[in-house]
């Protein structure tokens, strides 16, 4: 149903709607709360902790005039409990101004208690009389523009009332498992009536959308031709001699997973392969052998990197590897002159290695005889554009690889299409990294302590979470990068986060890899595959902001060389999970046992959203659930497959899903 069919919906209002994301009834009933207030449990702000989440009943007495410093625009607004006065602050949010007037509020937010102060930042608000007949769970929602909690609140309820439900696992199934209606779920969802409720309404949705994803993977690996085509021509004394290449003897583990692939290559089945293996196994120096196959018997081989920086890190490596090769480089950063010659030559065989990014899936790169896909860090890619580079070739031999372990679990589902091989072991040349939670008091001791290592020739990564101070929460990598460059004038640092031009972070990384630059102060844009074997510290601000399988990613960033290497943790909240959760990163450098520790921590809704499974899972975004969903989703459906229950609508809604992640990965 067309929004405008909604009761006070004007054309504003629906364009606010458009900037989160919802053009009908059927986005906005899929529009779920990031929170829930329990009208039964407010806060005093007495008891507040920095970085609590809370729920206050206040008087407001005075709002300041909006105050503008630099691109940021501040909102304050001044509160009163009990006879304690404190604020709350809102960032780039002007328009709110003019609706805060003297009265009772409910405010809903993010604490800062730092020197004895206490401020809301960024809360919702909304009048107490109002809320005086609210009882139990209240839905908070995102919100952007001039949408409120009430806005969104009535037109979700509206929307509820009008949307049709319908769902596409087969009723069999739901008779047979008990599954109640998907539309008293979604009612659920939007007005829980308690705790449970609201589980088991989540859980519902959750498993109705893993088994549409599901059935889209069967779907997929049904359609797909395992017979190989392409006949190699290496024998294991040709592997054995290009092993020689590299400056360090491979593992046990990435000789056996050199092995695998040779008995693919080898076989009559073409090779679809998940090479897992934590922060620094191997797994590069694995893939470029498995390259070696390929332009050893005569074929071409690409190599799909997720950002343009570590594309121009894997094409300086895969020169440098294969001299006796023609290595070309294909990405967004290129010329149009430059793609129109590296295109043409590749259609014409003579470019044997093609290195790249996103670039390489537009339909008009085209190779000649292309039999051997890398596509690294997997869960930045995913099925829709692995099968556009397959349809590159003659059904190649793709091996793809993730360097962000998701419990083993987990793996047998969603990487149920491809082998898997798991690199266990690490180099012997590799240092073990000291991880330490750093305490505030600590933090000038800290600094002393880099700026000695910095003297002696090492180097420094300093990561946040954000690239500006837009919200007040966290500490932003420009505030950051000027505060260091004030408390460490001596030391020469660099700025990297995503918002600069690849050329340009391409050229900051180049300088700090050639040690022009001791320290880097950068977002998670170097999560991933940046090698500098000089740099031995890392330190991570507001460090209980990620997963743990993020923070051992960005921990394996050093420890690259042979030099001792530590990981520093700055925690923002003094919370008993946060703690915990460092806790754990601080005892293991297995990254498969943190992974299965961040989903038992973290739950499935926060483990495998946006972050870790790319785009797949939006549709259960802030949604809570158990691991148990999945395994169910599963069930259910191999046992539609395996009956054909229900086929042509489960077909339906799985390729309109595909199809909605081919349009993603394109975009």
């Amino acid at each position: 149903m067309k929004l405008s069919n909604l009761r006070g919906m004007n054309e504003k209002r629906a364009k606010d709607f458009l900037k989160i994301g919802i053009a009908d009834t059927a986005d906005l009933v899929r529009y779920y709360p990031r929170a829930y207030l329990d009208m039964t449990a407010r806060a005093s702000v007495r008891d507040l902790y920095h970085n609590d989440t809370a729920l206050v009943a206040c008087r407001l007495v005075s709002v300041d005039p909006v105050r503008y410093t630099g691109r940021i625009k501040l909102v304050r607004a001044w509160l009163k409990q009990n006879g304690d006065t404190f604020s709350a602050v809102w960032f780039n949010m002007p328009y709110l101004a003019p609706r805060l007037k003297a009265g009772e509020y409910l405010f809903y937010g993010r604490v800062q208690n730092r020197y004895g102060h206490v401020s809301l930042v960024n809360p919702s608000f909304e009048p107490l009389d109002k809320n005086a007949r609210l009882k139990g769970l209240v839905p908070v929602y995102p919100l952007k523009g001039a949408l409120t909690q009430k806005i969104l609140r009535g037109a979700v309820t509206e929307a509820l009332r009008g949307e049709t439900f319908v769902s596409v696992i087969p009723p069999e199934l739901q008779q047979k498992y008990a599954l109640f209606p998907l539309k008293e779920a979604f009612y659920g969802v939007h007005a829980p009536k308690s705790q449970e409720e609201l589980r088991r309404a989540s859980e519902r949705i959750a498993l109705e959308e893993y088994f549409t994803l599901l059935s889209a993977f069967k779907l997929i690996k049904g359609d797909r031709n395992d017979a190989r085509l392409k006949k190699y021509r290496v024998s294991e004394r040709d592997i054995a001699e290009f092993l020689k290449r590299f400056p360090f003897s491979f593992t046990e583990g990435q000789k056996a997973a050199v092995r695998a692939i040779y008995e693919n290559v080898t076989s009559p089945v073409r090779m679809n392969r998940l090479l897992q293996g934590d922060v620094g196994s191997g797994k590069t120096a694995v893939a470029l052998t498995g390259i070696f196959m390929a332009v050893k018997s005569g074929y071409q081989a690409v190599y799909l990197s997720p950002t343009e920086l570590l594309a121009a890190q894997n094409y300086a490596l895969l020169c440098k590897t294969f001299p006796e090769c023609r290595v070309g480089y294909l990405a967004g950063g290129c010329s149009a002159k430059e793609k129109r010659e590296i295109k043409s030559a590749l259609a014409a065989g003579e470019i044997e290695i093609l290195c790249g990014t996103h670039a390489v899936l537009q339909a008009d790169v085209s190779f000649r005889n292309l039999a051997f896909c890398v596509c690294d860090e997997q869960h930045r890619f995913g099925v829709a554009q692995r099968n556009i580079l397959s349809e590159k070739g003659d059904d190649p031999d793709v091996l793809v690889m993730s360097a962000t372990p998701i419990p083993r679990t987990l793996s047998l589902i969603f990487y149920g299409d491809l082998d898997v091989t798991v690199i266990a072991d690490k180099p012997k040349e590799r240092q073990e990294i000291t991880t330490s939670v750093i305490p505030e008091r600590k933090y000038d001791d800290m600094l002393a302590y880099i700026r000695k290592e910095v003297r002696a020739g090492k180097q420094a990564y300093f990561v946040c979470a954000k690239i500006e101070d837009d919200e007040g929460q966290v500490t932003s990598v420009t505030e950051l990068f000027d505060e260091l460059k004030n408390r460490l004038p001596d030391v020469r640092f660099a700025l990297l986060h995503g918002r600069m031009k690849e050329k340009e972070k391409s050229e900051i990384m180049a300088a700090f890899k050639r040690k022009e630059y001791d320290c880097l102060v950068a977002t998670t844009v170097i999560e991933v595959g940046i090698d500098v074997p000089d740099a031995t510290i890392m330190v991570i601000y507001n460090a209980e902001r990620f997963g743990l399988s993020q923070l051992h990613q960005l921990r394996g960033r050093v420890g690259r060389g042979s030099e001792k290497s530590w990981c520093f943790l700055l925690v923002g909240s003094g919370s008993e999970t946060a703690l915990e959760r460092l806790q754990v990163l601080k005892g293991t450098s297995d990254g498969f046992k943190l992974a299965e520790k961040d989903l038992e921590l973290r739950g499935s809704g926060d483990f495998l959203g946006t972050r870790q499974s790319g785009k797949f899972l939006t549709d259960v975004k802030n949604l809570r659930y158990s691991t148990d969903v999945i395994f169910l989703a599963k069930k259910l459906a191999d046992e539609a497959f395996e009956r054909r229950l229900n086929f042509g609508a489960i077909k339906t809604a799985a390729m309109k899903k595909y199809e909605s992640l081919k349009d993603v990965v394109l975009n």
